[in-house]
């Protein structure tokens, strides 16, 4: 067996198959469910494999994902892998420019689509020529030309396994970006992924070291953990995260979309043990439910919450401590191209910055000469070993982004960050989200933490608005609490003076009704930055 993640799936099946794999609830607050053992769900891939299989979909063609959170997802990625197909994931939020692109970026040749995007599904097709194989998930409510219902395709296929060999070298593609520019896909070997994305099997102790190991620690193993990915499966964070479940041979309960009431009571119900979300922007209305509708909620079971994509801001984290004080909530550092990278230190906040305690692949570099800057030196964060192969279609992407040093391949991240005498990494943010006011560098994420602390700030993104006398200013767009009375300039610079030296503090705010991010609470700086560019014109 090699470092596959259709074979160890199989491998965990083998030795634990009538235990609870999957609890999905399909429509929240209306109680419906479904639960499959490890040998359910074994099976009900079995038979999507045989169906795209039999359909004529070969190895190591692109079958795209444009579906909600659901039992189907997870189902539809187990397989691919199992018939060595390359899974792609789709955004459901793209509309019909976005998802050509991607149809025909990704040369997807199938598609597993939600019949609520059918429409959508349906106008892109015609210009998405290589895409000869559709499966509609729920009841048919726009043509699509030829797409087969799901629960057909299920039942064409056999239960049984009955599948060529397969390679650690057997791809997945990870797609991402779409807020700053168009989405890249990110091709991993499954062996590189395993490592990189899924711990080796632990993410939180010593990585196996070999395939066999990881059914015989599940073995030797008992139950009793529960993951909960909240964000939706078509972001890789929530899929690795399922998938982490599975390599420890444990239960993972999904959602079809995030509502907060209804996350709480299954954590309560299922006695949900690790959570993860993405930053405040799902963290915070679990706070205001459990401090309102749902005070009282019995969450003594969640031992640890973890976000990836988006800080967990100091306040919001302390707000959440003082309601579940026995869950440890841990801002992981990762991405699409790195997998997992660190985790803040618990000093990370608004003076010290977003400090993290990295693993032994993660570096800060100089970006033109690739070699380690000297403590205290600003560089972007890469990683060694364990990376793609690079980005799919775009090799001029590729040779940016990926090199060679020391006789290993690496990944140079867009994250400019700093390192001490420790090794403790500070992350400033994101280099293309860099302000420039007067010659100095000024990162949103430190501004937006300030900003968060403010008792009057419910959330917000920060952006640069050309200034005729500094080239810049920093633009701070945000979003108030309910019933909070509307803070003036003056006030949200007084509060941001002592945390920020004087050139990061906002010089325009912008009060929104909402903050624009992504299904999975990932920050839309273009967004921000339109709104912040038409405020200043006015």
């Amino acid at each position: 067996m090699e470092y596959n993640l259709a074979d160890l799936f199989e491998s965990v099946v083998d030795v634990v198959p009538n235990r609870e794999a999957l609890v999905y609830v399909d429509h929240p607050g209306t109680g419906a469910e479904r639960r499959l053992t490890y040998a359910e769900l074994d099976a009900a891939a079995n038979r999507v494999a045989h169906h795209l299989t039999d359909s004529g979909i070969q190895p190591g063609e692109h079958l795209g994902l444009h579906l909600y959170n659901g039992v189907e997802y997870l189902q539809t990625v187990l397989a691919c892998l199992k018939a060595r197909i390359v899974p792609v994931n789709v955004n459901y939020r793209y509309v019909e420019e976005e998802l050509v692109y991607l149809y025909r970026d990704a040369d997807l040749v199938a598609l597993v689509f939600d019949a609520e995007f059918a429409d959508r599904v349906a106008a892109a097709l015609p210009r998405a020529p290589k895409l000869r194989h559709l499966l509609r998930v729920g009841p048919e409510t726009a043509g699509v030309p030829g797409a087969v219902p799901f629960g057909d395709a299920e039942a064409s296929g056999s239960p049984a396994r009955g599948f060529p060999a397969r390679s650690a070298d057997d791809q997945f593609i990870i797609y991402t970006g779409g807020t700053t520019g168009m989405p890249k896909g990110v091709m991993w070997r499954q062996e590189d992924l395993f490592f990189a994305g899924l711990g080796g099997g632990a993410p939180t102790g010593e990585p196996v070291k070999t395939p066999e190991e990881l059914a015989e620690r599940v073995a030797a193993g008992g139950s009793g953990i529960t993951f909960f990915p909240t964000p939706p499966l078509m972001h890789g964070t929530s899929t690795l995260t399922a998938f982490i479940g599975f390599n420890f041979g444990q239960r993972v309960v999904v959602h079809r979309r995030f509502v907060p009431e209804e996350v709480l009571r299954t954590v309560e119900k299922e006695r949900v043990t690790s959570m993860s979300l993405v930053g405040d922007a799902m963290l915070r209305p679990l706070i205001d439910a459990l401090g309102g509708p749902l005070k009282g909620t019995d969450c003594s079971a969640l031992f640890s919450v973890s976000s990836s994509g988006a800080i967990m801001s100091e306040t919001v984290r302390r707000q959440f401590r003082e309601l579940v004080p026995n869950a440890m909530l841990l801002n992981n550092f990762g991405s699409s191209e790195s997998g997992f990278n660190g985790t803040a230190t618990e000093d990370s906040g608004p003076e010290r910055g977003f400090r993290l305690r990295v693993n032994s692949r993660t570096r800060v570099v100089d970006p033109v000469t690739h070699e380690p800057v000297a403590a205290g030196e600003i560089g972007r964060v890469a990683q060694c070993g364990h990376v793609p192969l690079g980005y799919y279609n775009d090799p001029r992407k590729t040779a940016e982004t990926f090199f060679e040093r020391d006789g290993q391949r690496w990944v140079l991240l867009g994250d400019m960050a700093t390192v001490d005498e420790d090794g403790v990494v500070t992350v400033l943010g994101r280099g293309s989200q860099c302000i420039n006011t007067g010659g100095e560098k000024v990162y949103p994420e430190e501004v937006e933490q300030a900003l968060k602390a403010h008792p009057d700030v419910y959330d917000a993104l920060v952006a640069g608005v050309p200034d005729a006398t500094w080239g810049n200013h920093v633009a701070a767009v945000v979003q108030l609490r309910e019933g909070a009375s509307q803070p003036s300039l003056a006030d949200i610079q007084s509060h941001c003076r002592t945390r920020l030296a004087g050139y990061k503090i906002p010089r325009q705010l912008v009060i929104a009704d909402s903050i624009q991010r992504s299904p999975s609470g990932k920050a839309d700086y273009r967004w921000a930055r339109e709104v912040a560019v038409a405020a200043d014109r006015r």
